[in-house]
């Protein structure tokens, strides 16, 4: 006779017990979220709230009126200054002859030039700014010297180049 206490019968108690904690799988440990057992594309987008709308600091802000580079400032207002002078004719034409006047001007490189915007990049003596082609409010067009920060350019090569270009488009 065997006792009570036999191994096959430890070994019998072990392999049931693995059996259920198997066969109950993790249902023991199971949290109930009803979010988490809908699928991934269902799910609601958790996000921080610092993050769930665009930042409008500084959405109206203007930027401000002196120093601005986009602001065009042609006609009668300008029409005096120093850095300029207004000439008769259709825009493309005079930027056309600008073009002409400074290739035949010495000392002048033109870097680049955009007839879209009525520029050209030009290198004069010892400085670098733009000669700027607009129509005016008039009915003419106006032709400018600026600088990279959209000013006025001030100085002896904008001023010389400037009366060399109003000299040639006077022929």
């Amino acid at each position: 006779m065997r006792s009570s206490n036999s191994p096959i019968r430890y070994v019998a108690i072990a392999c049931l017990a693995v059996a259920v904690v198997g066969a109950s799988g993790c249902r023991w440990f199971k949290k109930d979220n009803a979010l988490y057992a809908q699928s991934p594309e269902t799910r609601p987008l958790e996000v921080p709230p610092d993050l769930d709308r665009p930042a409008t600091d500084g959405a109206m802000a203007l930027p401000p009126a002196p120093g601005s580079v986009t602001r065009s400032t042609t006609g009668p207002a300008v029409a005096g200054t120093a850095n300029g002078f207004a000439v008769q004719g259709e825009r493309d034409a005079v930027f056309a002859r600008v073009g002409q006047v400074l290739e035949a001007t010495d000392g002048v490189t033109v870097t680049s030039r955009a007839q879209i915007v009525g520029t050209y990049d030009v290198q004069y003596g010892d400085s670098q700014f733009l000669v700027r082609v607009t129509a005016a409010q008039d009915g003419g067009v106006f032709v400018s010297a600026v600088d990279a920060r959209g000013q006025a350019a001030t100085g002896e090569a904008p001023t010389r180049l400037l009366a060399a270009l109003q000299a040639g488009l006077a022929n």
